[in-house]
């Protein structure tokens, strides 16, 4: 190879890389830039589930009087595991029940809930049996029934005290009329 055809190997050469170079570049840069639009579904996603979340009536009958919540219901495992794990507020008058299907004591955690709960144990018959209030956010502690119960109901924390719910208030919801 001669020298002139050796400089033209050598500035196609060099052309090629710069090509590449730049080529890396525009796919660094993509990724970089459309990194956050992929994580943007899964939170948009979460939010929308959180806000749009089918809700249904239920009430407590306290000494003062009655007091209605919008509560998600959680009937399957997998509800009951995930709950209000990673949501950053809650309606004051919210809430989120869960439906364990049979009598027994049941044990709950704050493990990933960023809110402070109030956590109302209820028997089978829809008496409140325990209330464990203003729950520690994020802790792994176990958070007993203390006795057999069929659901538990989480609050906003202070709800409890602030409407003067107790063990022995009644809560209304058809869950407690099935059984």
């Amino acid at each position: 190879m001669g020298r002139r055809a050796y400089a033209r190997f050598q500035k196609r050469h060099e052309s090629v890389k710069s090509m590449f170079r730049v080529a890396q570049a525009a796919v660094i840069a993509g990724l970089i830039l459309t990194a956050p639009a992929t994580l943007l579904p899964v939170s948009a996603q979460s939010a929308a589930r959180e806000s749009a979340a089918k809700t249904e009536p239920l009430t407590i009958v306290t000494k003062a009087g009655a007091k209605r919540f919008d509560v998600e219901v959680m009937r399957d495992d997998a509800g009951r595991s995930r709950g209000l794990m990673f949501r950053r507020h809650m309606a004051a008058d919210h809430g989120m029940l869960f439906d364990f299907e049979r009598t027994e004591p049941v044990t709950m955690w704050m493990k990933n809930t960023y809110l402070p709960l109030d956590m109302v144990f209820i028997r089978p018959d829809g008496v409140v049996s325990r209330i464990a209030a203003d729950t520690e956010p994020l802790s792994t502690a176990i958070i007993a029934s203390g006795s057999p119960v069929s659901a538990v109901l989480e609050l906003n924390a202070g709800t409890a005290a602030k409407l003067g719910i107790q063990a022995g208030d009644k809560v209304e919801h058809p869950l407690f009329k099935a059984r």
